[in-house]
């Protein structure tokens, strides 16, 4: 580890806090429905946006119309996208010329993009043609991460209303999300990388002449566009197979600094969204503070153990720190910092190769998802995970006081405690259950490309990072199979979806309540004490999840390698 790397680290901190404040405030004008500085140019097109569609957005929604009117959007989309795929042969703006997705393929990717997880098991620059790529997949991630900060507004809404029913308009909210936040950013987003190299274009390739002389074809096309809003969006599905790893979508160190801000940005300002809407900033501060809290001792941990490299390796003569899997350019700490950076935030855009990270460097990367979205994580999902985890906190605070669990003004009962527990516990049941599944049949099995815990591994982060919504790989593992592509596919719907519909229901309970001013018996949540009660729970419940498939995975690999034995 260098001095200069941890520089880079605490800059990136320090830069994202900053941010905070601004982006809070911006997000609950739109939260709120408050006209913005973009409403003189934007607003009509809005308001024609609902006169065309014949949408009411002053119509409020109860959280079971909320719900349905979220999933019969997503799963419109989801056909939307499965029909340009499979009619990509037939479609224009296809310069290469490439043919229709397999069904299979099809399918998971459709589900991937919907769900904003971004898992691809394919080749972008040689499977999808510009329309797919532009039509089928951008669309997604501007529409899935308005979903997602969509469903945070209305959950802040369950906890900031009183003996209320309703919970919101989920379209006025998408509109204006998408409208006023995401496509403005985006927009400028896109021409700073433009300006620092990325391609956007329509064409499809271009030959040249490399400096030994050879003749090449590089796949060109509009990645800009699509670069801006994966990472703002948390979506992490890249134009090219190697992602941010590829000097077409990340050409500088200072492209790659920005892509790691843009990728927390929304994630943080929402936090201070959430205080403010609950009428207490220090509410979402300490919620702030134990996302980032858990996030550094990810970071140090996985920098670390890159920095200290492989024994086996120093034994050979080889010293130094893990570069293998890793660009030049960026080097181990900023390789480092993405890769707990896009896992913590539900990204899954990478800039290195997970699957040839140390057993320990790649095990943070995969914790962070099995945490289930809490350390900053997606767009909205994020901080609507998160505050499950608040709710089972109050609840645990409750036992231990003797009192009935409160929360920002709400009493938590059991309604509100099970339906917590019911979404928290999709995750390790849906991904232990599939990665045993995989683990024993001859389909699953011959997708790993290293064996023993290795491979292990390979598998557990696949399910990992479909059920968590994240899209990142060990890279490892081939996935483009009628297996993997179905149950992945199935993965990543249950992973969005059952989550989503639990934590709305608790929303609509929460609205209705009356409001409990806080009294002298009541648990401080904005304090020291209960960020580190925050913490522990997230850790303790993660931790005894997922302990006994971490010991088969990364944590035997890592002991093996210790005893000079590599997979």
């Amino acid at each position: 580890m260098t001095v200069q790397g941890w520089m880079l680290i605490l800059a990136f901190v320090g830069i994202l806090l900053a941010l905070t404040k601004p982006l809070g405030l911006w997000l609950h004008a739109l939260y709120e429905g408050r006209s913005t500085p973009l409403h003189a140019i934007l607003g009509p097109i809005e308001a024609g946006f609902y006169r065309l569609s014949g949408i009411d957005p002053t119509a409020e929604q109860s959280w079971r119309r909320y719900a349905v009117h979220m999933l019969i959007f997503n799963a419109v989309l989801l056909f939307f996208t499965y029909a340009i795929l499979r009619l990509q042969g037939m479609l224009p703006l296809n310069p290469l010329h490439y043919g229709a997705l397999p069904e299979h393929l099809s399918f998971n990717t459709a589900v991937s993009f919907t769900t904003n997880t971004n898992w691809q098991s394919y080749g972008g620059e040689s499977t999808m043609s510009n329309l797919s790529q532009m039509l089928g997949l951008t669309i997604h991630n501007f529409l899935s991460a308005a979903t997602g900060i969509a469903l945070a507004f209305a959950f802040f809404r369950g906890f900031a209303r009183r003996s209320a029913s309703t919970i919101g308009n989920f379209w006025a909210d998408c509109t204006r999300i998408t409208l006023y936040l995401l496509l403005p950013l985006c927009i400028v987003y896109a021409l700073f990388l433009i300006a620092s190299g990325v391609p956007q274009t329509l064409a499809g390739s271009v030959d040249v002449t490399t400096l030994e002389g050879a003749k090449q074809t590089l796949t060109l096309g509009p990645v800009a566009s699509q670069e801006a809003i994966k990472m703002l969006g948390t979506n992490g599905g890249g134009f090219f197979n190697a992602n941010s790893a590829h000097p077409f979508e990340n050409p500088t160190a200072l492209t790659d600094f920005v892509q790691m801000l843009s990728i927390f940005a929304i994630g943080f300002g929402l936090t201070w969204t959430f205080g403010k809407a609950v009428g207490n900033p220090r509410q979402g501060w300490a919620i702030l503070a134990a996302m980032v809290t858990i996030f550094l001792i990810g970071v140090t941990i996985t920098y670390w153990q890159e920095a200290a490299g492989n024994p086996v390796l120093h034994q050979l003569g080889v010293p130094g720190g893990n570069m293998e899997g890793k660009e030049v350019r960026f080097g181990i700490a900023a390789s480092s910092l993405f890769s707990v950076v896009t896992t913590a935030a539900s990204c899954g855009a990478v800039n290195a190769m997970h699957d040839s990270f140390t057993a320990l460097g790649g095990m943070i990367p995969l914790f962070n998802i099995q945490l289930g979205e809490v350390v900053v994580g997606g767009v909205g999902a994020g901080i609507y995970g998160f505050l499950l985890f608040a709710i089972l906190a109050v609840f645990v605070a409750g036992l231990m006081v003797g009192r009935t669990p409160e929360y920002v003004g709400k009493k938590i009962e059991g309604r509100e405690v099970k339906l917590a527990v019911l979404a928290i516990a999709v995750l390790p049941l849906v991904i232990l259950g599939f990665t045993a599944i995989a683990s024993v049949t001859q389909a699953g099995l011959v997708g790993p490309l290293n064996k023993g815990p290795h491979g292990f591994s390979e598998i557990l982060y696949a399910f990992t990072s479909a059920v968590g919504n994240n899209g990142s790989a060990f890279a490892g593992l081939t996935a483009n199979t009628p297996f993997y592509d179905g149950l992945l596919g199935v993965a990543m719907w249950i992973g969005r979806f059952f989550i989503i519909v639990p934590m709305l229901a608790i929303a609509g309970s929460l609205a209705a309540k009356k409001y409990t001013p806080e009294s002298a018996g009541s648990f401080p949540t904005t304090g020291p004490l209960w960020t580190s009660l925050l913490i522990g729970i997230v850790l303790i419940v993660g931790g005894l999840t997922f302990l006994p498939s971490l010991a088969l995975g990364p944590i035997a690999d890592h002991l093996a390698m210790i005893g000079g034995h590599l997979f």
